[in-house]
């Protein structure tokens, strides 16, 4: 069973930078497709990004050339890094996983059976 733990989240005013980190556990972590979701309240759970096995990547077009996901196989961790940040990124962060995505599907958070707790982010303008 792998688990999944969020942290980097914060406030931060627009245009300014934040990186998350999900570190994973109690799985071959290289073996698994890794995602970011968010969720703001009163709207629906929404793809951000998202990483294959093999380092290939999937991004949301909202946050196309803003943001880069990347993983450190030897650290079992998925990192989110996020730039010029806009009010509208302010939401709870996810981090997901599940074996053997295809590309097509990584951005389809019904696909992902393990999930962290998530981590805030808030964006003021």
């Amino acid at each position: 069973q792998v688990q999944l733990v969020e942290s980097g989240g914060g406030s931060v005013q627009a245009g300014g930078s934040l990186r998350l980190s999900c570190a994973a556990s109690g799985g071959t972590y290289r073996r698994y497709s890794m995602g970011w979701f968010r969720q703001a309240p009163g709207k629906e759970r929404e793809a951000v990004a998202a990483i294959d096995g093999d380092d290939t990547p999937s991004y949301a077009d909202s946050v196309k050339g803003r943001f880069d996901i990347s993983r450190d196989n030897a650290k079992n961790t998925l990192y989110l890094e996020m730039t010029r940040l806009k009010p509208e990124d302010s939401a709870m962060y996810y981090c997901a996983a599940e074996r053997f995505l295809e590309w097509w599907l990584l951005l389809r958070g019904s696909k992902y059976n393990h999930w962290g707790q998530g981590t805030q982010v808030t964006v003021s303008s």
